[in-house]
């Protein structure tokens, strides 16, 4: 499904709950750029083989409320800027989530500056390699929600990260020589 309604700038509704996923792995930028979408119903989505959900919602500046509890996220192992530029996105059910396989969220909420009605009480992310601007833009409420679920996250800054970086710099240096 990779790209399939992707920058449908004309778009304003749209009702994708008999849309049959079973056997969808990747959903990378469905409905990236539909800038003008206010409704979207994905209420019966398989999500179960996903493993790539980046930029899937990128830049849907007319969105307000999202439902995605019903999603199984327990293949995905790429969220980054799947949310990105959802700027109006007030209300976000994500309650369902698993993110124990992912590695990469970058910029995931960035510029989500409306956003702070969510359910975020099962959402981890301690085990992410990548979540760097994470939450640019976000509101401090939203950011304090995931601080509290996350006993190890500092700011938006991911340190895990900058040391995986400078260990895999450091161990080709040292094949070099």
């Amino acid at each position: 499904m990779k790209k399939m309604f992707y920058k449908c700038k004309s778009l304003k509704e749209l009702n994708l709950s008999n849309f049959i996923t079973d056997n969808v792995t990747d959903m990378r930028n469905v409905f990236s750029g539909c800038s003008l979408l206010k409704e979207l119903n994905l209420s019966n989505f398989n999500t179960n083989k996903v493993t790539n959900m980046s930029r899937m919602f990128s830049e849907c500046g007319s969105l307000k409320k999202l439902n995605l509890s019903n999603f199984n996220t327990d293949n995905v192992i790429n969220m980054s800027r799947m949310f990105f530029g959802c700027s109006v996105l007030r209300e976000l059910d994500i309650s369902n989530f698993n993110t124990h396989k992912i590695v990469n969220m970058n910029n995931m909420f960035s510029h989500c500056y409306s956003l702070n009605n969510s359910d975020l009480s099962n959402f981890k992310i301690e085990n992410i390699d990548d979540i760097n601007n994470m939450f640019k833009g976000c509101s401090n409420e939203l950011i304090n929600k995931i601080k509290s679920n996350n006993k190890n996250f500092i700011n938006s800054n991911n340190i895990k990260y900058c040391i995986i970086i400078w260990i895999k710099l450091f161990s080709k240096i040292l094949m070099i020589k």
